[in-house]
């Protein structure tokens, strides 16, 4: 008994080892990549949970190349997606999909909820979502998984050389303080000392995701909620004009969210966190959309009530024809061919959009080690 256990457990190990060797192969391929945050990001986790925040109904996915809808808060591919092409490998699944499992896994993974925030008590009103907490958990979970595949040396590595994407901060705005025109966190901060407590928020999961192994992170800043349809609709703009109580909160908020960038490379001397300055390359669309190919930035391509902006796009709301010359697919989230410029500009934007440099400049750095 004991010498067919021991043939049985060496099968195994050898097994085990050409398995490795042929994974070490596939890593070569293309980098893993990693998602954290809210809708923006989100390609399907939020299916897989009691809550009302899902986008797992048509016309969701319209322009998906299954024309179903995914998950994704978009009529096709996401932002996401679109660096995943970029990167040269498959978009990413969510990490609570069955099918992530076997060699899938060293493609990376998604663990982004929509409806979450920075803080946690951010998005109550969705009830079960995968708040930031539960997303690293995964993430820790992910990652023990991961080692049971290649190994924990090749499992950090892959952790190690992977890129990063975390979208946070505009859910801790439209769905916790201006949720309400007295919401607790209201009344508890002025805006200027609610941004300062969120900024201090977010430096902590900053630094969890470099404790947790993470090198290359790219993190957005927060765009121009007050241009939102949604916002545009809720605020009653007469004419299409930006809220300027919302654009006054995002204007504290990038600028201390990117001086945190900068003081975090300078305390592990090292260039791992990458700002996007999702703001100006939003503002860039707003004050010019025909200059991309838009025709309008008030209205969402799909919606209802005032620019398209009250409730989620469901089978019932007007539905624009052509979705690529809207920049808003729906109340809040952008369409695939703005995600497709947003992309562009993650890879290839001057220093005014991106900090201390563009995804191309990373590729190309990396590529060298």
């Amino acid at each position: 008994m004991a010498s067919s256990w021991s043939w049985t457990a060496s099968f195994f190990v050898t097994a085990g080892l050409v398995a490795a060797c042929l994974v070490g192969i596939a890593v070569d391929a293309s980098r893993a990549f990693y998602v954290f945050g809210d809708s923006l990001v989100d390609n399907g986790n939020n299916n897989f949970l009691v809550t009302p925040a899902r986008a797992d109904s048509p016309p969701y996915g319209i322009d998906y190349p299954t024309h179903m809808p995914t998950g994704r808060f978009s009529n096709g591919l996401n932002i996401p997606d679109i660096i995943s092409e970029h990167i040269g490998g498959e978009s990413t699944l969510p990490y609570l999909s069955p099918e992530l499992t076997g060699s899938r896994l060293l493609n990376g993974a998604n663990f982004a909820s929509a409806g979450v925030g920075i803080l946690n008590d951010t998005g109550v009103q969705f009830a079960n979502i995968i708040r930031i907490p539960r997303q690293f958990a995964y993430f820790r979970q992910y990652k023990q998984r991961l080692s049971g595949l290649v190994g924990d040396e090749e499992a950090a590595k892959i952790v190690k050389n992977a890129l990063v994407l975390i979208t946070l901060g505009g859910n801790d705005f439209v769905n916790n303080y201006y949720l309400l025109p007295f919401s607790a966190r209201s009344r508890q901060f002025s805006l200027p000392d609610y941004v300062t407590y969120l900024i201090s928020e977010y430096e902590k999961i900053l630094v969890s995701l470099h404790e947790l192994g993470a090198r290359r992170i790219l993190v957005t800043g927060t765009g121009p909620l007050g241009c939102v349809p949604a916002m545009l609709a809720m605020r009653r703009s007469q004419e299409g004009n930006c809220d300027v109580e919302l654009q006054r909160a995002v204007s504290l908020f990038n600028p201390q969210l990117f001086d945190v960038i900068n003081a975090l490379n300078t305390r592990y001397n090292s260039q791992t966190f990458i700002a996007a300055n999702a703001f100006q390359m939003h503002m860039d669309f707003i004050t010019n959309p025909r200059a991309y190919g838009f025709e309008t930035t008030k209205v969402a391509c799909c919606g209802q009530g005032p620019y398209n902006g009250v409730g989620l796009c469901t089978f019932a709301s007007n539905l624009c024809n052509d979705r690529d010359t809207y920049f808003f697919w729906d109340a809040f989230h952008p369409s695939e061919k703005a995600s497709r410029i947003i992309v562009k500009q993650l890879f290839a934007g001057s220093t005014d959009y991106m900090h201390p440099m563009n995804l191309s400049t990373v590729m190309e750095l990396d590529s060298r080690l």
